[in-house]
């Protein structure tokens, strides 16, 4: 596929539409976001309003049988990623699905293998991978600048939920599946960004709060290929907030954040440097751009559907 400007369909043009990702459908070069669809047709219009889009579809269907739509964003709850995605597929267009990729391991699997027999890209918006913090964080990985990893270790803690934020669709287990499944799965795919896949993982979760009838905290324990070893803690019922993974080496370490928009800080050889690297105004163009140069043969995303199944893979057996 090569074309002058790759038009986006959305399936979902909900909250994550509004800064986040849609706009970066219209100022990433060479694309055009085209199509928005929403089970709320009031809204969907409302937002195709504001963000200046030609068109709205009543169905997912509709949307993805565009002809003017080359490639479909699926930005709809986890519980409908699988069955929206195989549509896609079947109509023979590229698909960019949102994170978590879906409910667990095997339905990954399903989707890759569909694109995958019908000669389809398949990504996943961990836009994370394309963000210049975590970039320059992989970067020093690569030139040793904390020599040989042989460690990491994430936290992430937030307070318990209260009643308002407890009404929202990732806390309901078929629908979203939990922050696990929502903040974690950011957290584990960096992990792969920075140090490769898992070969081992163990983990386990529980509800400690009993407020909500997903799991609020979760530990887990890795190993890497390269023999690095890793932890993890997912900590939803706590006092207070952390937000960062500390990767250790032979030679210093590198504290960064995952969520904030806040420093990443390099100690090595008994020296600290603070790097004050900032996100963009909207997190997810820099993935798009890459997604419509590699449509276009100029480059390459490394956000793809094996990818996000190895995220997946990891976090079931944390489960």
């Amino acid at each position: 596929m090569s074309i002058d400007v790759v038009q986006w369909g959305i399936v979902g043009c909900g909250d994550v539409c509004e800064v986040k990702s849609g706009p970066g459908f219209q100022k990433a070069e060479g694309s055009a976001l085209v199509a928005v669809m929403r089970r709320d047709r009031a809204r969907a219009e409302d937002y195709a309003r504001r963000h200046g889009v030609p068109r709205v579809h009543a169905t997912a269907d509709e949307l993805i049988a565009d002809p003017d739509v080359h490639a479909v964003y699926i930005a709809s709850p986890p519980s409908s990623h699988l069955d929206i995605a195989l549509r896609v597929a079947a109509a023979g267009k590229p698909c960019l699905v949102e994170k978590p990729m879906a409910m667990d391991h095997a339905e990954c699997v399903r989707m890759v293998d569909a694109f995958r027999e019908r000669g389809l890209p398949l990504w996943v918006a961990f836009y994370r991978r394309a963000l210049p913090r975590f970039l320059k964080v992989r970067q020093l990985l690569r030139e040793g600048a904390i020599g040989q990893p042989t460690s990491v270790h994430v936290s992430i803690k937030e307070t318990l939920a209260d009643e308002v934020k407890r009404k929202d669709w990732r806390f309901d287990p078929v629908v979203g599946g939990g922050l696990l499944l929502d903040l974690g799965s950011h957290c584990v795919d960096l992990l792969d960004f920075f140090l490769g896949p898992a070969a081992e993982v163990r983990g386990f979760s529980t509800n400690t709060g009993g407020v909500y009838e997903t799991t609020d905290l979760t530990s887990m324990a890795c190993r890497f290929g390269d023999g690095a070893v890793g932890t993890a803690e997912f900590n939803f019922n706590a006092d207070e907030k952390a937000d960062s993974i500390t990767l250790t080496g032979t030679r210093g370490r590198i504290v960064t954040p995952v969520f904030s928009d806040t420093d990443v800080v390099v100690t090595r050889d008994g020296r600290t440097e603070i790097l004050p690297i900032r996100n963009p105004p909207h997190v997810h163009q820099p993935l798009i751009q890459t997604i419509v140069d590699e449509l276009n043969g100029r480059g390459r995303c490394e956000s793809t559907g094996e990818s996000g199944a190895r995220s997946a893979w990891v976090l079931d057996r944390c489960k």
